[in-house]
């Protein structure tokens, strides 16, 4: 309230969501009882009952969904405290790690287990992360719901057990590992989203380029060989396989799973992008177009201009910004 929104004004982003539906009783009663997609057999009933042409009907339904989408300088503020976190805990993280002997050697992740100290910038590294994951658990149901609504509800479910459970059998060594792996990425991903609301194109393209690479050099290749390997062989080899370890590697492994998931979407997006030159639509989100995109492409067909709902231009068949990060 104090930082991001006078930030996102001197940026030039307008605290104004999309074009609101003209009031009409009937359609509001059929958009917030009956469906908010009308099929082709209900169009053309509306279409009779108004007297207005059905294209004209499909236009309202589109401004009514998109008037409760947040603006944009909503949407600003939120990856900037995102961004601010990740940033701020990786920086944490990779501070305390880097004098940790467990950082170098993960073979020291299990020397005298369980019976390893637990000193106070450990537990409060492990409360904020703790803390952080459980308010997004919440605020997923209140954000735009996406297509990998449902991958994000696992992954936040498995992160949330993945700490609880390694801070209750002190697995907080390795545990802390983990947590600096992932944080590696997310910001350059929210800083990304920054710079299209911002409609920095290139600064946008630059910092998502950047976040799919170190994303998968971090998640496809440090945390297998680096984290899997510790939990997996190493902890076997030094402690034995003990009660709990195929709970704990079930979590990690899911982890992994949802890793291979976002690389082949980030790596779809990126070839979409710079080979074909352009993508028609984004696969991930449900933020729809506003009305006047068809009023253009209707009117010319030279290239196309479209307007997202986050405010980036497609120009020419160009994707914008938007493009990588809404993905």
């Amino acid at each position: 309230r104090f930082i991001a929104k006078p930030c996102a004004i001197n940026l030039g982003i307008q605290d104004s969501g999309p074009h609101r539906a003209q009031p009409n009783a009937i359609l509001e009663k059929v958009f917030t009882s009956i469906t908010k997609s009308p099929d082709g057999k209900r169009l053309e009933g509306l279409s009779k009952q108004l007297d207005w042409d059905v294209r004209k009907i499909q236009r309202w339904f589109r401004h009514r969904r998109n008037q409760d989408k947040p603006t944009t300088l909503t949407k600003f503020c939120e990856s900037m405290w995102r961004f601010t976190f990740y940033l701020s805990i990786f920086f944490y993280g990779l501070r305390f790690l880097w004098t940790a002997p467990w950082f170098w050697d993960t073979r020291q992740c299990w020397y005298n287990y369980p019976f390893q100290p637990l000193t106070s910038r450990l537990y409060y590294y492990y409360i904020l992360e703790l803390a952080f994951y459980w308010s997004l658990m919440f605020s997923q149901f209140t954000d735009i719901k996406r297509k990998d609504f449902l991958i994000m509800f696992v992954h936040h479910l498995a992160t949330i057990g993945l700490i609880t459970f390694s801070y209750m059998n002190n697995m907080v060594r390795v545990g802390t590992l983990v947590l600096c792996l992932h944080d590696a990425s997310d910001f350059l991903l929210e800083a990304a989203k920054l710079a299209n609301y911002a409609k920095y194109q290139r600064l946008c393209d630059a910092f998502f380029m950047l976040f799919g690479v170190v994303f998968i050099v971090t998640r496809l290749g440090i945390y297998p060989f680096w984290i899997l390997n510790t939990t997996l062989f190493e902890s076997w080899e030094l402690i034995g396989p003990y009660p709990s370890w195929w709970l704990f590697n079930g979590l990690l492994i899911t982890l992994q799973i949802l890793h291979i998931i976002w690389s082949y979407l980030i790596i779809r997006t990126a070839y979409k992008a710079l080979v074909r030159g352009k993508v028609s639509k984004d696969d991930r989100s449900d933020v729809e177009s506003s009305s006047e995109e068809e009023d253009v492409t209707s009117n010319s067909t030279k290239g196309v201009f479209s307007t997202s709902s986050n405010g980036s231009n497609r120009i020419n068949g160009h994707v914008a910004s938007g493009q990588w990060t809404e993905e």
